[in-house]
């Protein structure tokens, strides 16, 4: 459990440790392609040595995801690793225009992470994609159309779905955004 872990396994090195890890790279994979040693790598995975803002770029982009999700709030005395309050969660995403997602978990060292995604009016993901993950979504208001491996289904406030490895793409043809709370494993972001 997360209580269990120690400390420094709730850090940037610990998520860079877990991203890399799920995208099935090795520490020399990582390295050769930020175009670093394995040995600096290591370091700042276990906290020693910290990136720079370049380097944050350059991990972020070899590890597809937002620079911004890289980034923590501190959190108060006592909370880290157990609470995210609201104006706390950290920016995830950023590939859909109208998507808005925020990390709920407090940090992706868990074999699994939860997402508050907000889909705005009108947006839409045209070209689907496929994930090597099993997902769970469950609709807090809204409506919004979901197609999972071509099937489209129209979901609303208390519905839920799961995606299993499956290409799916989404849209909210409605004039309210639709709020989904997601559980991805293994986490993505």
């Amino acid at each position: 459990m997360l209580h269990d872990l120690p400390q420094d396994a709730r850090t940037l090195g610990a998520d860079l440790r877990a991203l890399r890890k799920t995208r099935g790279l090795t520490l020399h994979d990582l390295a050769d392609a930020l175009g670093r040693s394995v040995g600096w790598l290591s370091q700042v995975e276990r906290d020693i040595s910290q990136p720079g803002v370049d380097d944050l770029r350059a991990l972020a982009a070899v590890l597809d995801v937002s620079v911004s999700s890289l980034f923590r709030v501190a959190a108060a005395p006592g909370e880290e690793g157990h609470i995210v309050r609201r104006d706390a969660r950290r920016p995830i995403g950023n590939r859909a225009a109208g998507l808005v997602e925020e990390l709920l978990s407090p940090d992706l060292t868990d074999d699994f992470e939860v997402v508050h995604s907000t889909f705005a009016a009108g947006a839409a993901m045209t070209d689907a994609v496929t994930r090597a993950t099993q997902e769970l979504g469950y609709v807090i208001s809204g409506r919004m159309d979901i197609w999972i491996d071509g099937t489209r289904f129209d979901v609303g406030a208390g519905d839920s779905f799961r995606i299993r490895n499956e290409a799916y793409r989404w849209a909210n043809p409605h004039d309210a955004p639709c709020v989904v709370i997601w559980v991805i494993a293994p986490p993505v972001y």
